[in-house]
């Protein structure tokens, strides 16, 4: 997932250094104000907002998939496809008419084109560019991590650099945010996402059928039940206990949770898609121990940091994002680790956790603040559904070999 060798990020690196100062194509003058659309396709909702230089969001507009994918039991990369193309003119309409912004007073439409789901990205890059060209404007390709990542900063005063911790349905990584597009790496997914996995558990549990949960996505489920259910009941492992590095594992823990589930069914008597009366404690061991291995990782990257002297002596921070972000326990376990090493921890909103327009232009803000990344509209850009997110750090950290002193996470409901 994270190979160095992609190709298209080789070429928009290129391009980063040879289109950088395309502003006298922006039209702008020292007094005009910057504004910024833009555009979010990655996976299954439709984002589009405007933004100005500070940040204020003037207009925007989202279309989620969520109730389409509900009833089909997941995404499926061509409904998500057929719907972003059904609605993103509109989507895009409505964040600029929202704005009072026509387009001829856009300074630059930023995009995501990596990573996420190819058919997806397609749709909103396709449109994009027929966009800027039409109406003469810079384009400004977004990394979909480095915008999750960034979002904080729209919202309070983070300086570089900071750990971020990004989790989703996608994605989960680790990694030291030293500049707007200067990222370290120190840790990745090996199998699955921790939000993909939180999903396939609800599914497995037929949560859908659950009077509480049958319009809430397999995470959300799993947290409402979890509050009141006995995380004890079902001690699973946290993952990798043994692998002194950052990288994250989630397909062993689903492992341990399905052979939970058909013990219980067979001790019940009941056949696969029924729910089982224990729902509320699998969902909290699971999402508690989803929490404790973000946590423990976390915790491991935190101490690499120190050691190496990659964050700041005075008020060093952990920025927490995406979509998996949003849920509260996490957060409360990550803030266990945070006060115990001496760092600040900070979180969006829930609202920009997950995918949305804002954090994209945002993004295009600050890559024009620095002049990093702004092209000209009649460049080709192709779309990357997998890409890396910076220098990849990862062997030196598992070469480090830190081990972690015990830190108990007992978070009250």
């Amino acid at each position: 997932m994270f190979s160095s060798k992609v190709g298209c990020v080789q070429r928009l690196l290129q391009l980063r250094h040879t289109a950088v100062c395309f502003s006298a194509a922006c039209g702008k003058t020292a007094s005009s104000s910057t504004l910024v659309l833009g555009i979010e396709t990655s996976c299954d909702d439709t984002g589009a907002a405007v933004l100005d230089e500070t940040g204020a969001i003037l207009g925007e507009s989202l279309h989620s998939q969520k109730q389409v994918h509900l009833r089909t039991g997941g995404i499926i990369p061509t409904v998500a496809q057929h719907h972003h193309r059904e609605n993103i003119e509109r989507v895009v309409q409505e964040a600029l008419d929202r704005s009072g912004v026509d387009p001829s007073q856009l300074t630059a439409v930023a995009t995501t084109v990596m990573p996420g789901l190819a058919l997806s990205l397609g749709i909103g890059l396709e449109f994009s560019q027929r966009f800027v060209r039409h109406h003469n404007k810079p384009f400004i390709p977004i990394h979909h991590m480095e915008a999750h990542a960034l979002t904080v900063r729209m919202l309070q005063p983070v300086e570089f650099p900071f750990l971020v911790l990004l989790v989703s349905g996608g994605h989960s990584l680790l990694a030291v945010a030293r500049g707007v597009d200067d990222f370290l790496l120190l840790g990745h997914t090996l199998d699955e996402a921790p939000g993909d996995t939180l999903d396939k558990v609800a599914r497995r549990l037929s949560l859908i059928k659950h009077p509480q949960c049958s319009s809430l996505s397999g995470g959300q489920a799993i947290e409402l039940l979890a509050k009141n259910g006995d995380k004890t009941k079902f001690p699973f492992r946290t993952p990798m206990g043994q692998t002194h590095d950052c990288c994250f594992s989630f397909a062993g823990l689903r492992t341990q949770v399905n052979m939970a589930i058909m013990k219980k069914e067979a001790e019940e008597g009941v056949e696969e898609g029924t729910l089982l009366s224990c729902v509320g404690d699998i969902a909290a061991a699971t999402q508690h121990t989803v929490a404790a291995h973000l946590a423990k990782r976390t915790h491991r990257a935190i101490l690499f940091c120190k050691a190496k002297g990659l964050l700041p002596s005075n008020s060093p921070t952990l920025v927490l994002s995406g979509g998996v972000a949003s849920n509260q326990y996490i957060r409360k376990a990550l803030s266990v680790i945070t006060e115990k090493t001496g760092l600040q921890l900070f979180c969006p909103p829930a609202k920009f956790c997950t995918d949305n327009g804002v954090m994209i232009a945002w993004n295009g803000v600050e890559r024009l603040r620095e002049g990093k990344g702004i092209l000209p509209p009649d460049v080709d850009v192709r779309y990357e559904p997998k890409a890396p997110l910076g220098v990849d750090m990862t062997a030196e950290v598992k070469a480090a070999k830190i081990r972690l002193p015990s830190v108990r996470i007992k978070i009250l409901s």
